[in-house]
């Protein structure tokens, strides 16, 4: 199709004048240009002609002037830039397209730069590009960063994806983006959203806002196990972390999301944070055991319930402990760490056996009692009851 004379007389000074960007309103028709003294625009004029058709050639003459290619933004460069593959050199060019999914393209490049994402923020404000450009450190570490973590948190009430929620106070969060203000703001209306919670615990497990006092025998559990800290034993560092402040608050804001979930999407992002915050007592990932199984394991692994004795947790006889040297024969395993924190600290057996329990939540505990992952609501919650129950009683030992 023949675009008017007067549009491809318009359209061609436009782009003469070299534009940072290029986008096209097309309900209103209208082309417009960024430039460094602002914007043009210009007035498309169909003449009666099929609109999508025109604006096809709108699109046509744009990418023959700067492609060379008078298809539109080609198929091929969709392929190659959704699998992130499109040089840097090429990415202003993308933004002088016209083209959403060109604009989608370069904000998902690592070679993005905050001039960049500037233009591309200016051609297309959305909040999935927001957060394809706030996982860049580039981009979080200059001035775009505020901006675009602003304008997460203004959309956030619109959305309805529970993981777009979660990865939306994730990004947000990240340092230097929000005041502490916004922050708290944020934070106070998390109390009624479960996936705003698992955004902060994902963000800042250790720095949540209104942090509680630390649990009453911190002080001592730190000062008995200085030694072990100073020789590594993650266990022990583990410990000392969950009955600090930071620990507290982290195990109390778990505690509320488990106690209310809306879906099982926010349930499994609960137990992901817990595997993740106490890995170090399994390394070797999700058991994948149901819960009975589960609490057994706890308490054979803390020595507790006559299971198995703790002088002969993993089969390492007593003394040798004083024996061993670390350094010389590799990482120690985790039922030697425990039998060093249990040997100066017997009283806290119930503990590590609640940490390690919570170390093994995982989709095993659900895929039992509920095996339609479309259940929803207090009927999901219901049925997970028998499993959710224990690891709250888990999460209870810790907080003291």
């Amino acid at each position: 199709m023949e675009l008017s004379s007067e549009d491809q007389l318009r359209l061609n000074v436009l782009l003469a004048s070299r534009p940072q960007a290029i986008r096209i309103d097309e309900s209103r028709l209208i082309v417009y240009g960024l430039s460094e003294r602002g914007e043009a625009k210009v007035a498309l004029n169909p003449s009666g002609a099929a609109l999508e058709a025109y604006l096809r050639a709108v699109k046509e003459l744009i990418s023959g002037y700067i492609l060379g290619s008078p298809g539109g933004y080609p198929v091929y460069l969709r392929r190659w830039t959704r699998m992130g593959q499109m040089r840097d050199q090429s990415l202003e060019q993308l933004l002088m397209l016209g083209e959403s999914e060109a604009v989608v393209a370069a904000v998902g490049s690592p070679g993005l730069t905050p001039e960049l994402a500037r233009r591309a923020w200016w051609a297309m404000e959305d909040a999935e590009n927001a957060r394809r450009m706030l996982r860049n450190p580039t981009i979080v570490a200059s001035e775009m960063g505020p901006v675009l973590a602003d304008y997460l948190v203004e959309y956030l009430p619109f959305e309805t994806d529970h993981e777009t929620m979660m990865e939306s106070v994730r990004l947000v969060l990240q340092p230097g983006l929000l005041s502490d203000e916004k922050i708290l703001e944020l934070w106070q209306k998390s109390t009624r959203k479960q996936a705003y919670l698992v955004g902060f615990l994902r963000a800042r497990p250790d720095d949540l806002p209104e942090q509680l006092q630390p649990r009453a025998d911190a002080d001592a559990i730190a000062a008995a196990l200085a030694d072990e800290l100073s020789a590594g034993n993650a266990l022990a560092g583990l410990l000392v972390r969950v009955t600090s402040a930071g620990g507290q608050r982290f195990l109390k804001t778990l505690s509320a999301v488990l106690a209310k979930p809306p879906n099982q999407e926010i349930v499994s992002a609960g137990f992901d944070l817990l595997r993740g915050y106490f890995a170090a007592l399994r390394p070797e990932g999700d058991p994948n055991l149901v819960i009975e199984a589960l609490l057994a394991d706890g308490e054979a692994f803390a020595g507790l319930g006559g299971r198995v004795p703790v002088s002969t947790l993993g089969g390492i006889p007593d003394g040798a402990i004083e024996r061993s040297k670390p350094d010389e024969a590799g990482p120690v395993p985790t039922t030697e760490q425990a039998r060093r924190i249990l040997d100066r600290l017997p009283m806290v057996a119930p503990d590590l056996a609640a940490m390690r329990v919570l170390s093994g939540a995982g989709y095993g505990l659900i895929r039992p009692l509920l095996p339609d992952p479309t259940t929803l609501g207090s009927l999901m919650r219901r049925k997970l009851t028998p499993a959710i129950d224990p690891l709250q009683a888990q999460i209870s030992q810790l907080l003291g």
